[in-house]
Formats: structure tokens, sequence, C-alpha cells
């Protein structure tokens, strides 16, 4: 019996090893996992059920214009900040965005719509997780897509979009973070009565220029528009110890789906930002699942 035991033990741990060896040459190769890619080829060929993300009126209206569900697909990197959080950021979402991209083309999409993006709240040293989730499609009458579209938006949306010939064309993020030290005491203001504190608002809407600076960066050559659903900015303040000064950390997140006009009056070349919040606050801290794009992958908040 033991030995029966024996047996199983070293076969299961040499299963375990050819899953963890498959990862790993997938995540080099910017390739998919084998599981991974005979799980999305089955149900693209109906030999499995297909999931999604989905509501169902989102799929009633999504079927009758065509759109067919093939698998919710998901992808994920977690990024340590060598350098630079500004950079890691962009880096971390582009590497699970490439990965997204490439689930969805082994399902055989056209896109991959109703992306969330999660992060998981854990406090692990100079380094993030990025996830995505959404629900790769293929639009009836259409090959499959080497590129398929990602985008933040519903299938409600999106059909919406096609209605009013936009085309949903991929993800752009821009995100900036940076420190400040106080060592002039310049924020401290306390007997200046109502008065702009001019040194923190220069140092605020620096971050945020730059993220927006960023963003058009990632938007360029997607499309002629951005519809970005979350602008998310914080500002930290920290007391200095003995002889340092009070220092303030900011960041900036900025994240949109990038649209195209195919035809009638394109948009300005210059982006605009089309914020959508909703009137009692931020969708990031409430528990409306309406682009709910960048939060906690337990629970609907703020990262």
């Amino acid at each position: 019996m033991s030995n029966s035991n024996g047996a199983d033990d070293a076969a299961h741990q040499a299963a375990h090893d050819r899953r963890v060896a498959d990862i790993t040459n997938a995540l080099h190769t910017g390739t998919v996992p084998y599981a991974t890619r005979a799980r999305l080829e089955a149900a693209r060929g109906g030999k499995l059920p297909w999931l999604a993300t989905l509501t169902p009126a989102e799929l009633m209206v999504a079927r009758s214009h065509g759109l067919k569900p093939i698998a919710a697909v998901s992808a994920t990197c977690w990024m340590h900040y060598g350098w630079s959080w500004t950079e890691g950021h962009a880096q971390g979402w582009e590497a699970a965005l490439s990965r997204l991209r490439a689930e969805a083309k082994a399902a055989g999409a056209n896109a991959v719509l109703d992306v969330k993006m999660r992060t998981v709240p854990l406090q692990v040293e100079s380094s993030m997780d990025f996830t995505l989730v959404g629900t790769a499609v293929y639009v009836e009458g259409l090959p499959p897509s080497t590129d398929p579209i990602v985008a933040t938006v519903p299938a409600l949306e999106f059909v919406k979009l096609l209605e009013a010939d936009v085309v949903a064309t991929g993800i752009a993020i821009g995100a900036q973070y940076d420190w400040l030290a106080d060592w002039r005491g310049n924020a401290s203001q306390t007997w200046a009565g109502n008065i702009e504190s001019t040194w923190l608002s220069h140092f605020w809407e620096t971050i945020r220029h730059r993220a927006h600076a960023q963003l058009r960066q990632s938007a360029a050559g997607q499309g002629n528009g951005v519809l970005a659903h979350v602008n998310f900015g914080q500002l930290f303040e920290f007391e200095g110890g003995q002889n340092q000064p009070k220092r303030f950390l900011g960041r900036q997140i900025v994240i949109a789906t990038t649209v195209d006009t195919r035809r009638g009056v394109p948009f300005p070349h210059d982006i605009k930002m089309v914020i959508d919040l909703h009137a009692d606050g931020t969708p990031l801290t409430g528990h409306e699942q309406h682009h709910q794009s960048y939060a906690s992958n337990e629970q609907t908040g703020a990262i």
C-alpha cells in the first residue's frame, strides 16, 4: 500500500514539475501554456462549455449583434520595481496585456471585452501584481484575429460604439509616481488663512500632466480618441525624522479604452478625456460593477 502511495506521489510530483516547466517556458517565450491553449481551443470548438464575465442582458444583446463569447481569459504579471515605480507600472500592465492577447489569439477571438484590471493587496516590498480578466469573443463573419482587440468597455457599450461607427481598439495606460521633499517648509501654511499652496499645486499638476502625456503616448497609433474610464490620484504626506524634511508622495493613474472612428467626422487629433465617474463618488470605491477597471481582486474598491 505504501509503495502504491509512493508511486502516486511521484507521479503527481512529476506532473506538477511538467506544468511548472510549461508555464515558465511560456512566460519566457511569450506563448500560452499547453494546458491553457488546449482548454481555449476546446472552448472555441464547442467541446467545452463557454464562460463569460458578461451579464445575461449583455449576452443577449451581444449575440443579437453577431458577437459570441468563447471563453473567459486572464493574464497576470508580478512586477518588481528595481528602478522606477512609474516605468514598472507601465511595464507590468503591458506584460499582462501581451499575455491576455496571446490567450485571446489561442482562443480564436477577435476581441476581449469587459476587461477588469485587478491588483492583489499584499505588501510585498517594491512590487505589485497586475492581473487582467475579460471575455474573449468572436464576430460572426470575421476570421480569427492575429492581434485581438482588448477593451475595458462592456459588451453593451462595445455594441453601441459599433452602431455609432466607432471601434474600440485597445487599452492605453498613463502613470506617474514622484516624491517631493519640503526642505524649506513650503507646505506649512497653518497661519496663512485661506490661501492656495502653490508649491503643492505645481507638484500635483506636474504629476497629472506627465501621467496624461504617458496616456497619449500609449494611445498613439491605436486610434484617434480615448474613453478614459479611470482617472485615479493620491497624494500622501510623510513626517520627516530627525533633521529630515516632511515628504510628499504623489501618484496618478489614467486608464482608457482607445477608439477609432471609421466614418463620419473624426475625433480631434488631441486626446480628449471622458471621465466616467458616478455622482456619488469614484467608481473605485463603490460597489457598482460598472467600469470597475482598477480594483482589488478580492473585493471592489480602491487599490
